[in-house]
């Protein structure tokens, strides 16, 4: 499988499945998938790597953060590298490259984390009405909270086989239901949600 936010051995480590037990690969693959989406879904970002840079264009309008102190900030979505970082202004058929700029925020890359914005000192973003930048998108590695929370709900998810109808056991009250909401998982993944997706 690809872009999953943690591997099959590590799912089955959890749910100490012997690797040599592949039985169950197909479910576990397979919920290891849906859970990595769920995450992307949740937080409104991906934390895979792209293989190559690639470009993607927008309009400035919406994207820009004034400060007067710091110049204009144009909000970019994750930006996982530096290499082949290529960012242009124009009005859609013709691009002038812009150089004058530097990332947000400060050590990202150095920090595992990714870029998400460009900020240029002083200058404006908002001289043209589109951009256009090549990147290589996504982050530069799976945070580790990130891989944990993939973990706990691709387990989860894998469970509900046992429990299609909600109820997980009974106990002497009553059905002893799933829960929709696993407070978790929600505190793993909830320092990477975009604003606007929470």
């Amino acid at each position: 499988m690809a872009n999953e936010y943690a591997t099959l051995a590590e799912l089955k480590g959890a749910r100490k499945i012997p690797l040599s037990d592949t039985a169950d690969d197909a479910a576990l693959n397979k919920a290891l998938t849906r859970a990595s989406r769920a995450i992307d879904d949740r937080t409104g970002r991906r934390f895979w790597l792209d293989g190559s840079a690639t470009a993607r264009t927008g309009a400035t309008r919406g994207r820009v953060v004034r400060d007067d102190g710091d110049g204009e900030l144009l909000l970019v979505d994750d930006i996982a590298s530096t290499t082949g970082l290529i960012v242009e202004l124009g009005d859609g058929s013709a691009w002038t490259a812009v150089t004058d700029y530097f990332t947000e925020p400060d050590n990202a890359l150095a920090d595992s984390r990714a870029i998400t914005g460009l900020r240029r000192d002083r200058g404006l973003w908002c001289t043209s009405r589109r951009w256009r930048i090549t990147a290589l998108w996504g982050w530069p590695a799976v945070p580790d909270p990130i891989a944990e929370a993939t973990l706990l709900l691709a387990n989860r998810r894998f469970m509900r086989r046992d429990s299609p109808e909600g109820v997980a056991g009974w106990a002497n009250e009553g059905p002893v239901r799933v829960s929709r909401f696993d407070p978790d998982i929600e505190d793993l993944v909830s320092p990477y949600v975009l604003p606007g997706f929470a």
